[in-house]
């Protein structure tokens, strides 16, 4: 079974034309004077991607009675953000690739990549303060701050066999779910949504979030190595302990897996591979699933405040196509 195409689940054609004329804005917003930094800044944007955070963005400005190009601006800002901290988060895994291409910091070095993130950053700042107010450029900067603190978090529990879920669901609130939240209230705000509105898209778009990083994780120890573009397992390999193998470290198989994750940093694959094999037959990856399901009740239970029409109705459709991702990948 294939999982659904964002475009099948997003029937507006006006949210697929904001989506296009953000991609025209995110090359003009990345241009620099310097011809190597526009290079470096946009090397990650023509790598391609899902435009998944400014697609919330356009699609939250639909409950707005005024889209224009604030909502063009609003996905552009998120966009640069992620993109920014990805190029930061490729210094501190040393990742090789990025979306199927090199990765800045391995082209070019870390300083580099360090910097060419730090300028995407900015140009978000700049580009939000351009048309959408101080609110929207201060919501930029503590969602940043939010992501630093997830992903500082996260680094202190690298190899951690004794932290569980609690922390776990701050690391991905963190550095996942602040942004796509961030995404969709600066859409809603663009459009001048009612406040009311705002605040029930934000609460639909954070445990959105959840499960969207919750549902990544399961990929990792579902999916094959074709499926993902990188080796099944590559979180446990880094020290990187993700729901179902903290759930499945408090069951009959922690001990197990705690004595074939005993020895950090570097982990031998067949150990890697047992892990996978015991956290898959021991129902731990369904029981991730299974709370990742609850958090789409939630979601939808957050739209209730929304106007009834086609906008509400996608957003009840994401949570169920994040899930099915997983059912795809395992069949």
């Amino acid at each position: 079974m294939d999982a659904p195409e964002l475009t099948d689940l997003i029937s507006s054609p006006h949210v697929w034309e904001r989506l296009d004329r953000v991609e025209k804005r995110l090359i003009e917003a990345s241009r620099a004077e310097d011809a190597f930094l526009t290079e470096i800044a946009q090397h990650g944007l023509l790598a391609g991607g899902k435009r998944f955070r400014p697609l919330l963005a356009q699609l939250a400005a639909e409950f707005g009675p005024n889209l224009d190009h604030r909502a063009i601006d609003a996905g552009a800002a998120v966009e640069l953000i992620h993109l920014g901290s990805l190029y930061h988060d490729d210094v501190i895994d040393e990742a090789i690739t990025r979306r199927g291409a090199a990765s800045v910091n391995s082209n070019w070095g870390n300083t580099i990549a360090i910097l060419a993130g730090d300028f995407l950053m900015a140009r978000a700042s700049e580009v939000a303060a351009s048309t959408l107010g101080q609110e929207a450029v201060r919501l930029l900067a503590h969602t940043y701050a939010e992501l630093v603190e997830g992903q500082t978090l996260e680094l202190q529990v690298d190899h951690n066999l004794k932290h569980g879920p609690a922390e776990y669901y701050r690391i991905i609130g963190g550095k996942t779910a602040s942004l796509i939240r961030t995404s969709a209230r600066l859409g809603a705000m663009s459009s001048d949504a009612p406040q009311e509105v705002i605040e029930a898209v934000s609460t639909w778009a954070w445990e959105l979030g959840m499960v969207f990083q919750i549902t990544d994780d399961a990929l990792d120890l579902v999916a094959t190595d074709g499926y993902l573009g990188k080796p099944a397992g590559s979180d446990i390999g880094e020290g990187k302990f993700t729901l179902p193998v903290l759930l499945a470290l408090d069951g009959p198989e922690g001990p197990r897996i705690s004595e074939l994750l005993s020895d950090p940093p570097s982990y031998p694959a067949d150990a890697v591979a047992e892990v996978i094999d015991l956290v898959r037959s021991g129902g731990y990856v369904d029981k991730a699933l299974e709370a990742a399901a609850a958090r789409v009740a939630s979601a939808q239970y957050a739209t209730a405040a929304l106007p009834e029409g086609e906008a509400k109705d996608a957003l009840g459709r994401l949570g169920t196509y994040l899930l099915s991702r997983v059912t795809a990948a395992r069949t």
